[in-house]
């Protein structure tokens, strides 16, 4: 086939591999066998499998699937639940985990019993009693080690028992099949013998020849080969194929994705060998995995991959009904040895020797060693063959991990040994023990991160009960793990440097320590496996332990470096009254290392208290742990033994001291690792627990004494403080370190009495809360992460604390202590740092204090309550002779050292603390015998400890510790009071002392009195000038005739804004496309008509509880596109917005000219303004802006009292009377619209006013509006959808009273519904602020200002005609013209602009021009009605008819309804139909919902420009609903009262009927389309995040690329799915993605997107753009940034109506200017 193919590999040969492979089947090209079998449901494939007990899910994951972990439920990390299983079975209340699967693989353990603590009860995959029984009876029979196999393992696995469709198969059939699959196989594996290992290219042709083939023929054609990475981006790859191969773009294009998809793709074949050796080394150049092959040899493996994918095929077809059948003959296949008689297979180098590690090596063996020969694709085929054999049955399990059982725990362990000490060669880890075991910390093993998964594996393997068992009850487990240990012994030690700072800080310890806190993870297994084992089993993996740590501490065994380390010496030190003999080493001048894991070892073993106790080693011959120890070592070597855990202690406390400063960061960085809050229980708490089981071991004075030594401090607690070696505060900081090692020892008990698990996670975390609420993550780092890791962590939690909700958007969930549980607490807790234990000793005793009512309480320490084991004789180092010494001394110097400096030294108040913590432990332990020693035992100057503690009771100086001392005294009495009576002074009651304590008080109490009366005398002084000042200024103010009234200061120079001089309100102008349109042809938004609350402006009741409450059953309905609000129905307009600070003109401009400047100094910046578009950031609050509008006071005129017929009438006749104005007429639009062309965006006619001298200073302000609108209205003729006049012709471009004003206004309406408006109208709301309402004047002001420029010779600027023009507009019958002059009917014409353009120009009319407005309104109401109840009527059946709500409002429905219809037959007969399908009460409840959004808006406006006019009626009760408390606000008659109003019916009639000649000669496009009126919402995003996953393939599809994307990004506007950041969804010069693309579609310069992956928001404009934190927070109300966590997240209500908030506001230009403001960036937003 490849020499008639010519070794290219194209899809026909892909096609024609697979028609041969399924031959009789005829199966069409390009198909598989399981697809045909499912499209034709054959034997009920393609449909779900029937339920059969005993077989588990096996469902394998495939890319961007969702997947999930129960805590509770699961035996370890790797058993997982599909969605589908999770969701069927009951997991409330456990501790649930989601993750992604970021590659295809791993399988759905569902219905496997061993992957379970629990049964989860799915109801798909039920358990079997016969699959129990198996399990059971292969863990009984289990051997202790794996056994080597003599045949093949296929023949002794039986078939599936208690099938129910198994189909009979002939065995010739079976037989076949057998054979062909195992051809097959090995055809796989001839081929891969000759693949290399690693992407290479030979450096020349000689090399390249001399590459192994298969080729017969030895053709000269060869294939150059381009692997996938994780590192090269497409783009990259891309230029390096068309560069190097002379491909075009768009093949390399298509190459890219295909290397990226498959892993692998050949890009060039040829016999031209130079040209592509020259290729393959120029891209290995970028380090891209680069081979070249000969051609047969490629064509080959291409030929391999279809043939796995055609076996992955067969796991999932079925012979009949019976779908385990292939499967089986699969498994069997490849657990047999591979068939040798094939040509090709020969030994060459290239062939790994299988048999030298394997006895009789299988397929699946020679498989897994091919696995990296292998590239993605057929590497994740293969991985789900493996794991639908895996899931066969118990048997097949056991097969698999048979073939595998030679890479068991002790090749681990050689596996560590070899790589660490670099027996490596060749990139191979070789197998032999290394002759010298040096280890070399700066060499690649320890610098790469490859070990970890192999620490990772092995605690792993290690964590299995089984294994536990193994290791704990066969020595050569813990002999081999102590060789692994003591490679890594007193690695990377340091030494203090005293003269220079070290001059190089080399970082060699961080690999050091990832690499032994890896070790010390695995320890930990290792040491807890031994709960399995018998004393004699114990006591033998203790001795072996002791002896090597002896072997490496007394340099024996060649492992320590002789340079640094030399052999433990004794010496004699002298100490109270005896002679001790201890080790002899100085910490300041020896070398000391952090890592001695075989103590960490031996601290786990001497854990096991319970078979460590006297009773279970008298029945092995000893008599207790000390006998243990010193039968076969002596005294020295348990010294020996111990000092080394001592060191680091000592290093610690000097490196704490400050006394290591020298040595830089590194002795920091290693000391902050070693006692970190997560890290510590692996190594800092191992070496404490060494030396506190030192106590019980030797005699606890001779521990105590080394531990002296060691810190260097015998000097200072013998009594000679000035021999000490250290100085200073030095010194006591020493002593502190000191005392808090001898507090733990002492009063640990965790260890000792072998805490159980659950009751030291409680410990930990009670104490981590102690000092006051934390949210989950920082409690996290506080507790070590093996508990976090637990399974019972959270369960302890929230037992102990309550869990405060988030509130706020800034808000994380945080956790308090329950207070009964402060009981609990110790502050001298060994966890605690020194400040930390002073903040929880406050709490408490604040506590207590309420609790008591004490004034100052003691808190007692708490018994050990040691009750078993060996370390019950623990309390007795209480009584011991040096302890007390050490208190004595402890107390006696810090007061000597306070005497003779007049002052307590530092740390002074942290040693007494410790001293009578320590103090009080032994009177609670030992009460009687401590008593007796403190009065008995002399020291310095002949005194005691209870003289030297009674001096201090009545010493002023040592006042806070008076409570403590009492107790102390009080309890030592108790014993022996004659000990503590004569030194102990008693004062009387009436002793002078206290008289001087008064005598204080008041003289204080006089002197203060003093100082406020003199500050009194000063303050009136004070008052008199200011006044005088004050009366002076009245004058002066009194004296100037003009009073210029304040607007309050400029921001830039801080001067007065007032009408001396021009300023203005920064302000942002954008193009927007919020406001929406009814969607005529989606019925759900009619029915959320009928449900619309009856007012807008009271708050809507939202369920705000976290996590929100039954989420699971709100997220079982999804809907497509997530509810979002289709595009093509959204209206476009210009936004305008301001900050509320202003400037004058002339800083404003002397501003702008900085902000240039600014960009010209950081070219390279991505700044957060764009000045070709004007804009700017305010410099006090960075809001975004680019326009400065006038600002101006409301009118104060009131309420026009002539009646609403007079004033038309009046009007009416105005008209009559004046002259006809041609200038007038011509400056409308000639469409007869009657609109003004003047106020268009693109007029020609403003720049020539501008040019104008006299014009143009005043009009700068009036210039940055015009240019950004034209600037807006020159890019968007597309989107606007009015009839409009050509560019360079009067009137073109948007029409600003519509597209800017209106559409200001009716955003912020947008933006007020459902918020609460304080008891009045929406105009009343919080949401509409003063600004708001000042920035609608200075619009209108605008536009006034625009009508005097065009009308510049008229003595008002031009009001009164426009006025005029206004009042013709809308009164047609009253104009002499006929009708023609507007030939465009007013109801097609927004009612809300005219009124815009009444408050421009007269807005002492606004009151009655307004009841014109809102009756057209109503009149074209009606006619959208028709036209989109038209629509709807054919395909919604609407129920019954409800009862009428608003009769008292719109009167008889009926009739105004066919009335405004009547003038056209045709509408009038689709109306009707339209009216008797939907009744009176719905077309009233629509009326309702379609006109109030026009009166909210008409309140908006009046209230902003005549507020006296329109003041808020009293209406007494707050439930009136808002139309009728809008209609009375404004003064309009409502519709109920229509036909006593003979002048608006005569208005009404007028312009329906030109609506209705119109329509009827249908000369125009007389569709009106209406404005959305209900609550804008964004889409409806589910509940918990991870249902987002369930249905990915129905709701979250590209539709460009018809993908589910790998980085789905969701418009939170309209619901559409985009690929985020992916090349397969760019514009076509690869500029924008396709978030940016579909931002212009749908939002205009807007985005707002989730990035589901990222877990986080994308805001967008114009090019811009920020990500701002997710509106999901986990279940303990914390933010999960890319779902690294992986916890379940729930929507927070706060955070998603903010989201709202702010794209309702038109925030989001302000939200990415502030964010890019904030950080200056060297690669754009994106890096951000």
């Amino acid at each position: 086939m490849s020499s008639s193919r010519k070794c290219v590999f194209s899809p026909a040969t892909r096609a024609e591999v697979l028609l041969e492979l399924y031959g009789v089947f005829c199966l069409p090209k390009h198909a598989t066998l399981s697809n045909v079998q499912a499209d034709l449901g054959f034997a009920g494939a393609g449909s779900e499998d029937p339920i059969v007990p005993g077989r588990p899910c096996g469902h394998i994951f495939s890319k961007g699937e969702s997947c999930f972990r129960c805590k509770d439920c699961a035996l370890d990390d790797s058993c997982v639940l599909c969605s589908r299983c999770f969701h069927s079975s009951d997991h409330s209340d456990h501790n649930v985990s989601f993750f992604v699967a970021q590659q295809a693989g791993g399988c759905c353990d569902c219905g496997d019993m061993e992957a379970w603590r629990k049964p989860i009860s799915c109801p798909f995959h039920p358990l079997a009693p016969h699959v129990q029984e198996q399990i059971e009876q292969s863990l009984s029979t289990a051997d202790a080690t794996p056994r080597v196999t003599q045949r093949s393992i296929s023949e002794e696995i039986p078939f599936i028992e208690n099938y129910p469709y198994r189909v009979d198969i002939p065995p010739d059939l079976r037989d076949l099949m057998s054979r062909t699959i195992a051809y097959a196989l090995d055809f796989i594996l001839d081929t891969l013998d000759y693949s290399p290992d690693e992407a290479t290219v030979p450096p020349n042709e000689a090399d390249l020849r001399l590459q192994p083939s298969a080729d017969p023929m030895q053709k000269d054609q060869y294939a150059i080969i381009i692997w996938n990475d994780d590192k090269h981006s497409f783009d990259e790859v891309i230029k390096l194929i068309t560069e190097t191969t002379g491909h075009d773009k768009k093949t390399a294009s298509i190459f890219a994705h295909s290397i990226d998809d498959a892993g692998r793709e050949i890009i060039d074949i040829s016999g031209d060998v130079p040209r592509l050796l020259e290729a393959a080394h120029s891209m290995t150049k970028i380090e891209l995995g680069v081979t070249i092959r000969r051609a047969y040899d490629t064509f080959r493996e291409q030929v391999a991959c279809v043939i796995i994918e055609w076996l992955l095929d067969l796991t999932r077809s079925r012979l009949g009904a019976d779908t385990l059948i292939i499967k089986e003959i699969i498994a069997a296949e490849l657990l047999s040895p591979r068939r040798q008689e094939n040509t090709y297979f020969t030994s060459g180098p290239q062939i790994p020797d299988l048999a030298a590690d394997l006895a009789h090596p299988c397929r699946i063996d020679w498989l897994f060693v091919y696995h990296t020969r292998l590239w993605k694709k057929p590497r994740i085929h293969l991985k789900a063959i493996y794991a639908s054999i895996l899931i066969l049955s118990h048997p097949h399990k056991i097969a698999i991990a048979s073939t595998t059982a030679s890479l068991t725990l002790i090749f681990l362990l050689n596996l560590i040994v070899n790589f660490f000490t670099n027996h490596i060669e060749d990139k191979h880890i070789l197998t032999t023990p290394p002759a010298k075991q040096d280890i070399d910390v700066e060499s690649t093993p320890f610098r790469s991160k490859r070990f970890m998964p192999v620490f990772s594996d092995l605690r792993y393997l290690c964590h299995n009960r089984p294994v536990q068992q193994l290791i704990a009850r066969h020595p050569a487990f813990i002999r081999k793990f102590v060789e692994v240990c003591q490679v890594f012994r007193c690695i990377n030690p340091n030494k203090r440097v005293a003269s220079n700072h070290v001059e190089y800080e080399a970082d060699a310890w961080i690999s050091v320590f990832n690499v032994t806190l890896s070790l010390s993870r695995v320890i930990k297994v290792y040491g807890e496996a031994f709960a399995f084992a018998n004393p004699t089993q114990l006591v033998g993996a203790i001795t072996t332990v002791v002896r090597e740590i002896l072997g490496v501490c007394t340099l024996s065994t060649d492992r320590l470096d002789k340079e640094k380390f030399s052999k433990p010496m004794l010496h004699d030190v002298e100490f109270g009254d005896a002679q001790y003999q201890i080790v002899d080493f100085n910490v300041l001048e020896g070398w000391v290392s952090f890592h001695h894991s075989l103590h960490w070892l031996l601290a786990d073993l001497l854990k096991h208290v319970d078979i460590l106790s006297e009773e279970s080693l008298e029945q092995i011959g000893l008599s207790g742990v000390r006998d243990l120890f010193l039968r076969p070592f002596n005294e020295g070597a348990i010294l020996t033994l111990i000092d080394f855990p001592l060191r680091v202690l000592a290093m610690i406390a000097q490196i704490r001291a400050g006394l290591w400063v020298r040595n830089g960061f590194p002795i920091r960085g290693q000391l902050l690792h070693y006692r970190d809050f997560m890290l510590r229980e692996l190594c800092y708490d191992q070496d404490l627990f060494i030396l506190q089981s030192s106590l019980i071991i030797l005699d606890p004075n001779i521990i105590i004494v080394s531990i002296l030594d060691r810190f260097g401090l015998l000097s200072f607690f013998r009594g000679e403080v000035e021999k000490s070696p250290y100085e200073g505060a030095h010194l006591l900081s020493m002593v502190e370190e000191l005392l808090y090692v001898l507090i733990t020892i002492l009063g640990e008990r965790a260890s000792a009495t072998k805490l159980p698990f659950q009751r030291a996670i409680r410990r930990e975390i009670v104490h981590a809360l102690a000092a006051g609420p934390s949210s989950f993550t920082d409690l996290a780092k506080r507790v070590s992460e093996r508990m976090v890791d637990d399974v019972s962590f959270e369960r302890v939690l929230k037992d102990v604390s309550h869990f405060r909700a988030p509130e706020s958007t800034s808000d994380t969930g945080v956790y308090e202590l329950k207070d009964a549980i402060y009981d609990e607490v110790d502050p001298f807790t060994f966890h605690y740092t020194r400040n930390k234990r002073e903040e929880v000793e406050v709490i408490l005793k604040n506590r207590l204090r309420k609790k008591t009512g004490v004034k100052d309480p003691v808190i007692v320490p708490k018994p050990l309550t040691i009750t078993s084991g060996p370390f019950q004789i623990l309390p007795s180092v209480l009584e011991s002779e040096a302890l007390l010494q050490v208190m004595f001394y402890a107390i006696y110097n810090v007061i000597a050292l306070t005497n003779s400096a007049g002052t307590a030294p530092p740390s002074a108040e942290a040693i007494l603390d410790q001293t009578f913590q320590l103090i009080m432990l032994a009177l609670v332990e030992r009460p009687s015998v401590f008593s007796h020693v403190s009065v008995i035992k002399p020291f310095a100057e002949e005194k005691k400890l209870a003289d030297i503690i009674c001096a201090m009771e009545h010493d002023e100086k040592y006042k806070p510790y008076k409570s403590r001392i009492d107790w102390v005294l009080t309890e030592i009495s108790k014993h022996v009071p004659e000990g503590v009576q004569p030194p102990r002074k008693v004062l009387s009651p009436a002793a002078p002392a206290s008289d001087v304590e008064g005598v204080k008080k008041r003289a204080t109490k006089a002197r203060q009195e003093a100082i406020m009366a003199e500050m009194k005398a000063q303050h009136e002084i004070f008052s008199l000038n200011f006044e005088e000042e004050e009366d002076e200024n009245d004058q002066d103010m009194d004296e100037t005739p003009d009073d210029l009234s304040s607007y309050g200061t400029c921001i830039v120079c801080q001067e007065d804004l007032n009408e001396a001089k021009a300023f203005g309100s920064l302000g942002l102008v954008q193009p927007s496309r919020l406001l929406r349109k009814h969607p005529d042809s989606h019925s759900q938004y009619l029915n959320e008509l009928m449900t619309m609350p009856q007012s807008l402006d009271r708050a809507s009741p939202r369920d705000t509880t976290f996590p929100p409450a039954n989420a699971e059953e709100l997220d079982t309905t999804s809907s497509p596109n997530f509810d979002g609000f289709p595009t093509q129905y959204t209206r476009f307009g210009l936004h305008a917005s301001v900050c509320g600070h202003m400037m004058h003109l002339d800083c404003f401009q002397n501003y702008n000219s900085s902000i240039r400047q600014r960009h010209r100094s950081h070219a390279t910046r991505n700044h957060p303004e764009n000045i070709h578009r004007k804009e700017y950031i305010c410099p006090l609050c960075k809001s975004l802006g680019n326009v400065l509008l006038p600002v101006l006071h409301p009118s104060k005129a009131p309420a026009s009292q002539v009646p609403f017929p007079d004033w038309i009438r009046a009007a009416g006749i105005s008209v009559l009377k004046s002259k006809p104005d041609s200038v007038m007429d011509g400056l409308q639009f000639r469409s007869g619209t009657g609109e003004f062309v003047f106020w268009s965006a693109q007029d020609p006619g403003y720049g020539a006013a501008v040019r104008k001298p006299e014009a143009a200073a005043s009009t700068k302000m009036l210039d940055t509006l015009m240019l950004s609108s034209r600037m807006v209205s020159q890019q968007t003729r597309h989107l606007r959808e009015r009839p409009e006049p050509e560019v360079g012709e009067r009137g073109a471009g948007m029409y600003l009273p519509e597209d800017l004003v209106g559409y200001t206004i009716s955003a912020i309406e947008v933006a007020a519904r459902g918020t609460d408006s304080s008891g009045g109208i929406v105009a009343d709301s919080l949401s509409l602020s003063d600004t708001q309402s000042r920035m609608i004047r200075g619009l209108l002001a605008s536009l006034t200002r625009l009508a005097a420029l065009e009308l510049d010779g008229r003595p008002d600027g031009g009001r009164e005609s426009v006025k005029q023009a206004i009042i013709k507009r809308l009164l047609p019958e009253w104009s002499r013209t006929s009708l023609t002059s507007f030939s465009y009917p007013l109801l097609l014409r927004d009612p809300f602009t005219v009124l815009i353009e009444t408050a421009a120009v007269a807005p002492e009319m606004l009151q009655h021009v307004l009841i014109l407005c809102y009756y057209a309104c109503l009149a074209r109401t009606v006619i959208g009605m028709v036209y989109v109840l038209n629509k709807a009527r054919t395909y919604t059946a609407f129920q019954q008819s409800a009862a009428r709500a608003h009769a008292d409002i719109f009167g008889d429905v009926r009739m105004f309804f066919m009335s405004v219809v009547r003038h056209s037959p045709v509408f009038e007969h689709t109306a009707t139909l339209v009216f008797d399908a939907f009744g009176e009460a719905r077309i009233e409840k629509m009326l309702f919902a379609f006109t109030l959004p026009f009166l909210r808006r008409a309140a908006i406006l009046c209230r902003s420009v005549v507020p006296f006019t329109f003041p808020t009626p009293l209406l007494g009760a707050s439930n009136v609903n808002e139309y009728k408390r809008l209609l009375a606000t404004l003064g309009i008659p409502p519709l109920a009262d229509l036909p006593n109003q003979d002048t608006l019916q005569t208005a009404l009639s007028g312009w329906c009927a030109h609506y209705g000649h119109s329509h009827a000669a249908s000369q125009l496009n007389c569709g009106i389309v209406l404005d959305y009126a209900a609550v804008y919402g964004i889409v409806r995003l589910p509940l918990i995040l991870d249902n987002i996953f369930g249905e990915r393939d129905k709701v979250m599809k590209c539709h460009r690329c018809d993908t589910v994307p790998t980085d789905a990004a969701i418009c939170l506007i309209c619901g559409v799915t985009c690929c985020m950041a992916s090349h397969c969804c760019q514009d076509e010069l690869g500029i924008r993605g396709e978030c940016n693309m579909h931002t212009r579609e749908c939002g205009g310069a807007i985005g707002v997107y989730f990035v589901v992956k990222r877990c986080s928001l994308l805001y967008l404009y114009a090019g811009h753009g920020t990500f701002t934190q997710s509106p999901y927070l986990d279940v303990h109300g914390e933010v999960d940034v890319s779902m690294r966590r992986g916890r379940r997240q729930y929507i927070h209500p706060a955070r998603w109506e903010e989201v709202r908030k702010t794209w309702l506001n038109h925030g989001i230009p302000t939200a990415v200017a502030r964010k890019l403001e904030s950080t200056v960036d060297s690669g754009g937003w994106e890096t951000l």
